[in-house]
């Protein structure tokens, strides 16, 4: 199998709890203002919780985008992160550390969601985020697309092989974060669903296997997003026939035992 060089590591996605720091030049500008800053940053800080740029890493300094910068929870440790470097202090390339769940728990809470008895009916466990994630190129939409390094290696290789046999993969997400997933149930439950209509097709917030970095929602040009239809779909069927060799497995079949609808889709990077 032909080896794929290594993912750039100044393409790398440093993670904290609350914040997210993109290298440069992988986010759009919103504003004049933004696009002045984005254009010379180095990293960009972003909020993970609503995703607003909270600041910009310039060559002579942190260059706040929002007011009350100084005030931010979690600052202090975006900071850190930014000044350590991914080879100097995670134990070589490959090493990927994780951050904590401690706070999951009251966010479970919140929703009204009984971790204890969801981990017992679905056999879903807590899936922590990575520190820092490798960028794998872009997904349909164009946005960056972010897995653990070793599942970007994979999805780079599987990619290139299927094109080689002349079908087309895209890649419709990757990471998301705890953040993320709870905006998911938040603009559910504003649109009148209830928890147990959102989790009958959403994994609850620290639960899917998205956060770890290693799960992609694959699809194929013409074809919509995650849905059922892309199983009848030449990609698929190329999925079925080579993604175990590639280190790659579907998470959601049919009459899974976790509960969760059959995602022809969704697939996991364990190990090639």
């Amino acid at each position: 199998m032909p080896r794929t060089p290594p993912v750039p590591l100044k393409a790398v996605l440093l993670n904290t709890p609350d914040i997210e720091l993109w290298p440069g030049g992988l986010l759009r500008a919103r504003s004049n203002h933004d696009a002045r800053a984005l254009s010379r940053a180095r990293h960009v800080l972003r909020r993970k919780r609503d995703g607003a740029y909270l600041a910009a890493d310039l060559s002579e300094g942190l260059l706040p985008l929002l007011p009350g910068l100084q005030r931010e929870p979690g600052l202090d440790a975006a900071l850190d992160a930014l000044e350590a470097s991914p080879l100097g202090t995670r134990n070589g390339i490959d090493h990927v550390g994780e951050l904590p769940l401690h706070r999951l728990q009251e966010r479970l809470d919140a929703l009204g969601i009984d971790a204890d008895a969801y981990e017992a009916r679905t056999g879903l466990a807590l899936v922590a985020e990575p520190d820092w994630l490798a960028f794998a190129g872009f997904d349909r939409y164009r946005r960056a697309l972010w897995l653990r390094i070793d599942a970007a290696r994979a999805w780079l290789r599987m990619h290139d092989a299927a094109a080689r046999d002349d079908v087309l993969l895209d890649a419709i997400s990757g990471y998301r974060s705890h953040d993320y997933q709870l905006g998911i149930f938040d603009r559910k439950l504003a649109r009148g669903l209830s928890i147990d209509d959102i989790l009958a097709v959403n994994a609850a917030p620290g639960y899917s296997e998205h956060h770890g970095g290693c799960a992609l929602d694959i699809g194929t040009p013409g074809e919509p997003p995650a849905e059922e239809s892309f199983e009848a779909t030449p990609a698929f069927e190329w999925l079925q026939a080579h993604a175990g060799g590639h280190g790659f497995a579907m998470s959601y079949p049919r009459g899974n035992p976790h509960g969760i609808v059959h995602e022809p889709w969704h697939w996991r990077f364990a190990s090639a």
